[in-house]
């Protein structure tokens, strides 16, 4: 076996393993698909109580301007990203995208303002790329990937409830808030937010502390360890983008129904309107639409339509509209749930379209996204 194939491990892989996890490669990590429960019933278990879920592959890097302000270093991301981090208050979090100079997305994120630098977690699969864009821009900047951290994803009603256990300030954190925290004196950052649609926290622990952390959640009798298969099942309800199938370079942000991030400050008319990669294709869009758009799908009966699936205007597949991006079977709505991008005169809800399935032209309702009620604390 080549260095190319050895998959890397998380810091929680030992403990995957003792809990029976079923391990595959993502992302160039061995990380687990799931659980003996299953991905049904992890999925379901996360809905009405809380799962665990080890995120440790994604990318934690801090951004540091050479001169210390965290102005400085805000304004060096914006150059990369049509986001107001400028205007994002201390201990508050925002999504955004790196987008390139055709206004394709390059990879979604997650930015935090820490007071005197950026915190940002990219995807595993565009870390080592991500890392490489910001050191080659940001030039009046440090850009550090922290490789001593794990990453957990705490989500579910009783999310808090569970947290709260090991830290109780913890109730009083909104959604996006960023906090430090200790747990079993290991210093950690906790922000609320997720990938599930519940309520939740991610949390950025030490890496040789990570188990000792995991286990005491773990404790709780409401808290069960959640694989991948159920993270994707749950982000997919909730109508939450995966990179690389829902999002990429031949993706735009409006396109992808993406603009609500994109904030009055970086539009047209805005004090810091544009100054982005791609930015005349995205403020054109945002100013007079896009020919085709994201769309959540409602597949009749129920078999799932799965990714790359064929979509057509009338049921003899004449007319080619588009394709699935993502398609499952979504067990809190009891029915196949799946996303797409039609044409914008098919992409109102209630119209209907048709996929192709084993040769055969499924009926699918375009439906507004979400498919579930978040239940973010705001």
């Amino acid at each position: 076996m080549d260095d190319q194939t050895v998959l890397k491990t998380t810091p929680l892989h030992a403990l995957h393993l003792s809990l029976g996890a079923r391990m595959v490669p993502f992302a160039g990590y061995d990380m687990p698909v799931q659980y003996p429960a299953g991905v049904l019933k992890e999925h379901l278990h996360t809905r009405t109580a809380s799962g665990l879920f080890d995120v440790s592959h994604m990318g934690q890097v801090v951004i540091r301007a050479k001169s210390g302000a965290y102005e400085d270093a805000a304004l060096a991301l914006e150059t990369l990203v049509p986001v107001d981090i400028l205007g994002l208050k201390p201990g508050r979090q925002r999504y955004g995208f790196f987008t390139d100079d055709n206004g394709g997305i390059l990879d979604d994120l997650m930015i935090t303002n820490r007071g005197d630098h950026l915190f940002v977690v990219v995807n595993a699969s565009c870390k080592d790329a991500d890392l490489a864009h910001m050191k080659a821009h940001l030039a009046g900047c440090e850009v550090e990937l922290l490789e001593d951290r794990a990453l957990l994803a705490l989500q579910g009603p009783r999310a808090e409830e569970v947290l709260a256990a090991l830290w109780p300030d913890v109730v009083e954190m909104k959604f996006m808030d960023v906090r430090d925290a200790l747990l079993h004196d290991a210093p950690c950052i906790i922000s609320r937010s997720g990938y599930s649609g519940e309520d939740g926290f991610e949390i950025s622990v030490p890496a040789d502390q990570a188990e000792q952390i995991a286990k005491a959640l773990l404790e709780d009798l409401h808290c069960q360890p959640i694989g991948l298969g159920a993270r994707d099942s749950l982000r997919l309800e909730a109508g939450l983008c995966l990179y690389g199938n829902d999002i990429d370079t031949t993706t735009s942000p409006i396109e992808a129904a993406l603009e609500w991030a994109i904030q009055k400050p970086r539009r047209a008319g805005g004090h810091r309107a544009g100054g982005f990669p791609g930015a005349a294709r995205i403020l054109d869009e945002l100013a007079n639409g896009t020919a085709r758009r994201r769309v959540g799908l409602k597949p009749e009966g129920k078999a799932p339509v799965r990714a790359h699936a064929k979509l057509y205007a009338d049921p003899e597949g004449r007319t080619e509209l588009g394709e699935v991006t993502s398609g499952t079977f979504g067990p809190s709505v009891e029915a196949p749930v799946a996303m797409g991008y039609v044409p914008t005169r098919y992409a109102e809800p209630g119209c209907q379209i048709f996929a192709e399935v084993r040769g055969k032209y499924l009926a699918v309702t375009v439906t507004a996204l979400p498919f579930i009620t978040p239940t973010y604390k705001r």
